[in-house]
């Protein structure tokens, strides 16, 4: 068998590792038209900023570790220019000579990967405008920095360039980003991205948002970005992330089958359209886990996965990926924010009902030192509870529940099933109701009618909203149009209600709204407590 792997990184060279420990007698050749063979994409903005102090901690592995653990060909700086798939051979280029020349294959793992979108602006070209991929990259745009950058723009405000902005923000260095669209982080719905805003303007970093560049010009010892909105920032460095696409130019050339967005279709078995080639990593088409509909994300977990399955059944062993939830993190500054499964704005462009749900809780036990709050939404089917996804946003803690949520998805379990997921409890590391718990717990109770909830987005016209809290908290912000009637004193204040209208009620994160509805329902009021309380409404409203 001889095996030939285009791409190293995440899926190329996981496949490779995979295929020497299933086969000793295998010709493998691993081709990487970089230098380094292995890095890690994940870390290049910390080593930016000083985190990450050596360069070489970026190494996943090397060339020669390759070599010698397991008795791989490795080809750096070759790049694989044709694939011919009648004769079943390559076309490569030696990067560093120039010379070409064919290898044959039995069978071809591709694992390219997906470069920076590069959008047809004017003066993209300028040595002050770069994107980041790779080691190179990020070689250049440090030293940039250690040269002295007193203002960096980001345009993009996706994982990478947030990430980037930290740690430029670490470096003092003062920061704009630009955004197309109207929030941060687009893959998450737009409220739950409220407070990484706040996070970012509170280091000074300036966020144009609904904007976008449309030029660069040469200005002194830097550049000068023209946006849509007729702004203009002068800048040192000005990196472009808006996001990318799969290095998909040997699949389609070859006249393999690629998906309306690039990316390279793929069977469960990450097997392309020609029984002999296969492909995994950021250039792939795979299929949703939770919606069942083709999708393309470029995450490394996915990645080495894919790289693997597909060195599975290239030696016989029929493994399949079972698609993908797309669960992701990102911290900025002393904020976390994670998701998994689908979004409310994914899930309506699909048109498919979902109920939804937001809980207010500490990451641990409150009376214990040191416990800071969150945000988490849960979005579940209806009809079965079928938990569809969850997003998160706080401080510590908003890890763990995002992994115990994406492995309730993987598991198709419901939001009838985290009420009862035991987890571990001391009061340093949770609560006797774990976050995940009490989401249940609220997500059940609608779905069982105990207590009817309306959306923010949504509140009725003509209802009457009472506030439950304290005056205090009422005087210190409130819905408007909202009457005050604290908790402790509703029952005896039930005239004041008309019982001829319908009722929403509300109080800071939910719990007290719940117990008012509880009260009102059994008087026999139509009422609907406000999903996630006063500060969900903030989080619409800020």
């Amino acid at each position: 068998m001889k095996l030939l792997i285009v791409g190293g990184v995440a899926g190329g060279a996981s496949a490779a590792a995979r295929a020497r420990r299933l086969s000793e007698d295998a010709h493998i050749v691993l081709f990487e038209r970089g230098p380094d063979v292995s890095f890690a994409n994940c870390g290049l903005p910390y080593y930016v900023g000083g985190v990450i102090a050596e360069r070489g901690k970026l190494l996943v592995t090397t060339a020669e570790k390759l070599r010698s653990w397991f008795h791989l060909d490795v080809r750096t700086q070759s790049s694989v220019e044709a694939i011919d798939r009648k004769n079943k051979t390559v076309r490569v280029r030696e990067l560093a000579t120039g010379r070409e020349y064919e290898e044959k294959y039995d069978k071809l793992i591709l694992a390219p990967g997906a470069a920076p979108l590069r959008p047809p602006i004017p003066g993209l070209d300028l040595p002050a405008v770069m994107t980041l991929r790779n080691l190179g990259d990020v070689d250049r745009i440090k030293a940039r920095v250690d040269a002295g950058v007193k203002h960096a723009v980001v345009v993009g405000a996706g994982f990478i360039g947030l990430e980037l902005i930290e740690n430029f923000v670490h470096r003092g260095i003062k920061t704009t980003v630009v955004e197309l669209q109207d929030q941060v982080l687009p893959p998450l719905d737009k409220e739950m991205t409220t407070p990484i805003v706040a996070a970012l303007e509170s280091r000074g970093v300036t966020v144009l948002l609904g904007d976008s560049a449309e030029g660069f010009d040469a200005a002194g010892d830097g550049v000068s970005v023209r946006l849509k909105s007729g702004k203009k920032l002068d800048a040192q460095l000005v990196i472009l992330g808006v996001g990318v696409r799969p290095e998909n130019k040997l699949a389609v050339d070859a006249g393999l089958d690629c998906g309306p967005r690039g990316g390279i279709r793929v069977s469960e078995h990450m097997q392309t359209s020609d029984p002999d080639i296969y492909a995994a990593g950021d250039a792939v088409e795979i299929v949703d886990f939770v919606s069942g509909d083709p999708t393309q994300v470029p995450l490394a977990g996915p990645a080495n996965r894919q790289g693997r399955i597909a060195a599975d059944n290239v030696f016989g062993r029929p493994t399949k990926f079972r698609g993908t939830q797309g669960t992701s993190i990102v911290g900025i500054f002393d904020r976390t924010a994670a998701s998994t499964g689908m979004s409310e704005k994914m899930l309506r462009r699909a048109n498919r009902s979902f109920r939804k749900i937001y809980i207010h809780p500490a990451h641990h036990a409150g009376y214990y030192p040191g416990a800071e709050g969150m945000t988490l939404k849960v979005l579940f089917d209806p009809i079965t509870g079928r938990v569809l996804g969850a997003q998160a946003v706080g401080g510590q803690g908003v890890d763990k529940r995002i992994d115990v949520i994406a492995m309730a998805i993987q598991a198709k379990m419901t939001v009838f099933d985290l009420e009862e997921a035991e987890l571990a409890y001391a009061p340093q590391f949770g609560s006797a109701k774990d976050p995940v718990n009490m989401a249940g717990f609220v997500a059940s109770g609608l779905l069982r009618g105990d207590h009817p909830q309306v959306d923010v987005e949504s509140l009725p016209g003509d209802a009457t909203i009472v506030d439950v809290r304290t005056p205090a908290e009422f005087a210190a912000g409130h819905i408007p149009g909202a009457v005050n009637i604290p908790l402790d004193e509703l029952r005896a204040r039930l005239s004041e209600i008309p019982a001829d209208r319908q009722t929403v009620v509300y109080c800071q994160v939910g719990m007290r709204g719940y117990l008012a509805t509880r009260i009102l329902l059994q008087h026999g009021r139509t009422v609907h407590n406000i999903g996630g309380g006063y500060r969900t409404w903030l989080l619409y409203n800020t």
